[in-house]
Parts: C-alpha cells; sequence; structure tokens
C-alpha cells in the first residue's frame, strides 16, 4: 500500500518584487520522517517552510494536509493543521514559567487549570526525552533548555508535522545529542519533522530524506543514504567545495594582544566576564568556544573600545590600552567584525560605496578639499569587491541587498584594508551557506599567514577544529581554559561549555 504523506506541496510559487524566491517547488514529507531542507542563502528554504507556516500565501501552487487540501492564511491555521515552526530567536516570554509559556496562546485552554498544564507537560517532557522543570522561570533556563520549551509548545498543541529553522546554532555537543535523541523519538512516534540547516555532518548523522534548493527551485532530493557530503555540497552550489584544512603554526609569534584579570559589566551592570586572563600571539588564530551569553559578547566588546571594563588591563604590543578609544585602538592596528553585521557593522539603506568607504573618508587620498573625492572612493569600492569576491549588482544599491556572505566579505574586507595586527571577529560565519563560509574562512586564513593576530567567536566546534590553532573556552564569564586544538577533542571542549572541570585533557 502506497504511503500517504503528511504534507505535500505541489507547483508552489512565490515572488517578491524583484526576486522569484520559489519556483514550482514540489516537496513531500512523511510521518516518522526527519526531512533535511538544504540551499544557500537565498535558495528559497525559509520563504517555502514560511509558506507551510501560514507567514506567506503562495502566487500558485496547492498545499495538501494528509491528503486534503489546505489554505493556510496564518500560523494560527497552520497550527489548527499540525503544522508549527521553531525558530532561530525563541518566542518566549522571560519572567513566565515553562508551563505558562507552553500554555500561552493555546486556544480555548486559558482557563484550564494550571496542574493539569504542569502535568501534560511532564508528561511530553518524559515522552520524547525533554528534561524540563514545568515550574522554573524561562528567564533561569539555558538555550538549550529554552529551545525544549519551543518544541513542548508545539507538541501540546497537537502539531504532527514540526519544522525547526537551523536548531543546533546556541547549542553544545551534548545539548546537540540530546536534540538529536528527541527528533529521532518524534520521528519514531509518527511525527514528521523538517530540518533546515547548513551543517551537513548533522544532516548525515540525523535526516532520513533530503531535499536540495538552489535559486529557488529544487535541484535534488533522495534518501539520505544514497548521498555523501560531497555530493549535497555539489548540489547545493553547482561546483565542489574544498575545505581548506590549517596549517598550524609550529611555533608562536610575540604577545600582540594580553587581558589580565579582565572584568567587564553587562549591561544590567552585573559582571558579564570575569578575571578573564589570555594572550593572543602574531600569527595564530584562537577561537573562543561557548554558548551563547556566556560573556563572549562583552569580551570583545570591551577589548575592541566598545564597552567600558570594571577591573583589569588590555595590553597590545605592551602598551596599555583601556583607557583609549574604539578610533585609538584601531589606529593602533586593532580591528572589529561584530556579530551584529547589519547593527553594527554596515550601514543598512545606504549604498555599498558609501559602507566601503566608512574607514577611508578621513583619509586626505579621498578629499579633495572639504569634500569627498566621490570617484576615487567608487574607484576604491570595486578594487574592494573585486579583491574579496563581494558579488554587487550596483555599487550604488542599498547594502542590504546583499547576501549575507556578501556582506560578511565586503565589511571582512574593509576591515583588512587596515592592514590590522589584531582582527577580532565575533560569529563570522554565522548564517551562511557552505559555500560562503568557506569563503569567508579563507580570507581569514590567508590574513593569518601574514602574521595577523586572529580572535575569533565560533559557535560550530567543526569550525574551531578546522581553523583554530588555540581554543578558550568560556563559561558564566569566566575562560575555563585556554587548549590547543592538537590536544584536545570536542567532547572535552563542550563540557567545558557546559561549566564541568577540565579532566582528562
Amino acid at each position: 500500500m502506497k504511503r500517504m504523506p503528511i504534507i505535500e506541496m505541489v507547483g508552489i510559487n512565490k515572488s517578491f518584487p524583484g526576486v522569484r524566491a520559489n519556483k514550482n517547488i514540489n516537496f513531500r514529507v512523511y510521518p516518522g520522517e526527519i526531512h533535511a531542507l538544504l540551499g544557500e542563502n537565498g535558495a528559497g528554504k525559509s520563504t517555502l517552510m514560511s509558506i507551510l507556516a501560514g507567514l506567506y500565501r503562495p502566487d500558485s501552487g496547492t498545499i495538501k494536509v494528509k491528503g486534503s487540501p489546505v489554505r493556510l492564511r496564518s500560523p494560527r491555521l497552520a497550527l489548527q493543521a499540525g503544522i508549527g515552526m521553531i525558530y532561530q530567536h525563541f518566542r518566549l516570554v522571560n519572567n513566565l514559567t515553562v508551563a505558562e509559556n507552553v500554555m500561552l496562546g493555546s486556544p480555548g485552554r486559558i482557563r484550564t487549570r494550571g496542574d493539569l498544564i504542569e502535568k501534560r507537560v511532564r508528561e511530553l517532557s518524559e515522552k520524547y526525552g525533554m528534561a524540563v522543570n514545568p515550574h522554573a522561570r524561562i528567564s533561569h533556563l539555558s538555550l538549550g533548555e529554552q529551545q525544549r520549551v519551543e518544541i513542548l509548545k508545539m507538541l501540546y498543541r497537537g502539531c504532527d508535522t514540526l519544522i525547526m529553522d537551523e536548531p543546533t546554532t546556541v547549542l553544545t555537543p551534548q545539548e546537540v545529542k540530546d536534540l538529536f535523541n528527541t527528533m529521532r523519538l518524534m520521528a519514531d512516534r509518527g511525527k514528521a519533522v523538517v530540518l533546515i540547516t547548513h551543517k551537513l555532518n548533522e544532516v548525515m548523522e540525523i535526516a532520513d530524506y533530503v531535499t536540495v534548493l538552489r535559486r529557488g527551485e529544487v535541484v535534488g532530493s533522495d534518501h539520505i543514504e544514497n548521498l555523501d557530503e560531497n555530493a549535497l555540497t555539489h548540489m547545493m552550489v553547482a561546483r565542489d567545495v574544498i575545505f581548506q584544512e590549517l596549517n598550524r603554526a609550529t611555533q608562536s609569534g610575540s604577545t600582540v594582544l594580553e587581558i589580565k584579570d579582565l572584568t567587564v559589566p553587562s549591561d544590567r551592570g552585573h559582571a558579564a566576564v570575569r578575571k578573564a586572563n589570555l594572550e593572543l600571539h602574531q600569527g595564530e588564530i584562537m577561537a573562543i568556544a561557548g554558548v551563547a551569553g556566556n560573556g563572549q559578547r562583552e569580551l570583545v566588546e570591551a577589548m575592541a573600545g566598545l564597552r567600558p571594563i570594571r577591573a583589569g588591563s588590555i595590553r597590545m604590543q605592551g602598551k596599555e590600552i583601556s583607557h583609549l578609544s574604539a578610533r585609538e585602538r584601531t589606529a593602533m592596528g586593532l580591528t572589529l567584525i561584530p556579530e551584529d553585521r547589519m547593527g553594527m557593522g554596515l550601514v543598512p539603506n545606504t549604498s555599498v560605496v558609501e559602507n566601503a568607504m566608512l574607514r577611508n573618508y578621513q583619509f586626505p587620498e579621498y578629499r579633495r578639499g572639504g569634500l569627498l573625492n566621490y570617484a576615487k572612493l567608487e574607484a576604491y569600492t570595486h578594487s574592494l569587491i573585486d579583491r574579496y569576491q563581494v558579488v554587487v549588482a550596483d555599487i550604488h544599491h542599498p547594502v542590504n541587498y546583499l547576501s549575507g556572505g556578501n556582506l560578511q566579505k565586503l565589511l571582512l574586507g574593509r576591515e583588512l584594508d587596515l592592514n590590522p595586527k589584531v582582527l577580532i571577529a565575533a560569529y563570522p560565519v554565522r548564517g551562511l551557506d557552505v559555500a560562503a563560509a568557506q569563503a569567508v574562512n579563507e580570507i581569514m586564513l590567508e590574513e593569518r599567514s601574514k602574521g595577523t593576530a586572529i580572535l575569533l567567536v565560533l559557535e560550530d566546534l567543526d569550525d574551531i577544529f578546522r581553523l583554530a590553532d588555540r581554543v578558550a573556552v568560556m563559561y558564566d564569564g569566566e575562560i575555563k581554559a585556554v587548549l590547543d586544538v592538537s590536544e584536545t577533542d570536542i567532547d572535552s571542549i563542550g563540557a567545558l561549555m557546559l561549566g564541568a572541570q577540565r579532566v582528562g585533557v
């Protein structure tokens, strides 16, 4: 007997002004299946899943749920059809409990007794292998625990299909294992899971079936046992991507940047970084590993001069720089690629050339009297995008027209043109597809070969082992250990990220 798909999307088309995001897409998911959806940034994955989740309406095409045609005109109608989407940025109310968040928004259940809701939450937690205290407030939970609450919300509402958008981005290795266990339990109990991810190793580990999109079209789909990472990569980018292995330094250069007993306040005033000690050497890449929210942002902002320190010192080439402004530190050769590339690094709604010139407009060669020499700035912008292979339709178009990978290459190129002695980059490949991430990584490896000292805040442990010479692990505002990458392993780093003592490394 032929199996019926739980979700069937046929001939889906969706266009936005100037962009055709989905082109005649056919997509099916079956009960008990973990179905990975892959593609470069801009391939149409998010648009297709937003249609399925009721956020967008297709221009044409049909959607069937359990064989019946449906019109998913809103997220509420999608939920009623048994489809729930779990986003990268969780939609929880921090000052409410787990049970209250699970109940929130459930139609017709506001007056349900709290003890019954808590009982149901416990039952679901146990059934799907998710340890969550129904009485705990969201603000007291780790990011992994908050993700479990989002999953519980969907299960509580009776969802049979769960769409998970880059779910492992903020998780430790152990939390990833726990999530995969939960996903497999859901599939074993007849649920369907759609996994949107850029991490091919995770696809190979957990997925049953894979669909690949490129430029808004399906370019391949197959059972996982018939595929490997090279085949998936080639489908995504229509060319082979060769991951360059780092030829690690056998001898460290001189110390370029040093922090000692550094304590940095958070936005709320408490110590986000406590008595941190670190040395960064010439010609090395050091990675900062840690679950998001353990002081990484405050640490790099303090080092770059964007956040005051409470105690301790920051020295660059032996000179105390704690009292210097961000501009003065840049002049000394320290530059930052911020976590928020569009909010802090680039100016949205202004042109590519205007963003490229942000570091150069004060230099005499780009001025003519008291005015900017736009001809030279335009020539510089063309040179920058050529050297760093930034794909731009028109340098006078707003910068937010660019894809994430091209935004990051533009930002990196602009900062590296200052010839820094120290480059600090926070999550430089976050949200980038495999080809764009590889391009950014190659830029940083090239910069390392020039002798630049590079400090990277990374969330993917595979990237740490691919790129870094040393890794500093942060937990609860403290640097728990600084390890040679060649002398440790993923499990050891993962344990330190969860606050375990350094054992057996």
